[in-house]
C-alpha cells in the first residue's frame, strides 16, 4: 500500500530544509577566517578612555587586535580581556608596536571614565573606544561585527555580539579572527604570524 505524503509534510520538509541551509550558512560566515578584500574605510569620529578624540586613523600605522564588548558583560568580555593582557606580555619587545583597543557595543553605559577604570584592571597597553551609538554603530558596521540589546529578567539588558577577536594590520586590513576561548600557543603563533611578521 502506498502511503500518501501530505501537503503539508512537503511543506515542513521543505522550510525545515531552507532553515538548515541558512543556518550552515549563517555557521560557515561566522567561522570564516580570512582577510577581507579591502581595508576598512568607515569614517567615524569616537573617543579613547582618555577622553582623546579618534577617528578611522586608528586603524593604520601599526598592527593591532581589537575587541567589541561591554563592561557589563559577566564572562566573555573579562576573560578575553585576560587573555589579551597575558598575550601582550608574553610577546615581551617582539608585540612592543602592537596595539590593543576594547571597542563597546554598549556606549550608553561605557562612558570614557567607566572604560578606562575597566581595561586599566587588566593592562595599561588596552585603550577603550566608546563614543554616541551612531558613531559607534559606523564601527560595529563597518567590521561587520553582530551587536545586539537584549532585554534582561530584572527589566535591565544585556548584548549579545561577536566574541572573536579582530588582526588588524598596521594598513588597515583584516588579517585574521581569534575565537573566544583559543589556546594561548596557538594566540601567539597566530599573532606573531598574521601581525608582527607582517609589520618587522
Amino acid at each position: 500500500m502506498t502511503k500518501r505524503v501530505s501537503p503539508f509534510m512537503l511543506l515542513g520538509g521543505g522550510v525545515a530544509a531552507v532553515f538548515v541551509a541558512a543556518l550552515v550558512g549563517v555557521m560557515a560566515w561566522v567561522a570564516q577566517d580570512t582577510p577581507r578584500a579591502s581595508p576598512f574605510n568607515a569614517r567615524f569620529s569616537l573617543v579613547d578612555d582618555r577622553g582623546n578624540p579618534v577617528d578611522q586613523s586608528l586603524f593604520k600605522g601599526a598592527p593591532s587586535i581589537v575587541y567589541f564588548g561591554y563592561t557589563h558583560c559577566p564572562e566573555v568580555c573579562p576573560t578575553t580581556l585576560f587573555e589579551v593582557a597575558d598575550w601582550l606580555k608574553e610577546l615581551g619587545p617582539d608585540g612592543k608596536s602592537l596595539r590593543a583597543y576594547f571597542f563597546t557595543i554598549d556606549p550608553a553605559r561605557d562612558t570614557p571614565d567607566v572604560m578606562r577604570s575597566y581595561v586599566t584592571a587588566f593592562t595599561d597597553r588596552i585603550t577603550g573606544i566608546t563614543g554616541t551609538e551612531a558613531e559607534m554603530k559606523k564601527v560595529i558596521d563597518g567590521w561587520m561585527i553582530h551587536a545586539s540589546k537584549l532585554p534582561s529578567s530584572d527589566g535591565d539588558y544585556h548584548m549579545s555580539h561577536t566574541t572573536s577577536l579582530l588582526l588588524i594590520g598596521a594598513d588597515g586590513r583584516l588579517k585574521g579572527m581569534m575565537p573566544y576561548g583559543i589556546n594561548e600557543d596557538e594566540a601567539l603563533q597566530k599573532i606573531r604570524t598574521s601581525l608582527l611578521r607582517q609589520n618587522s
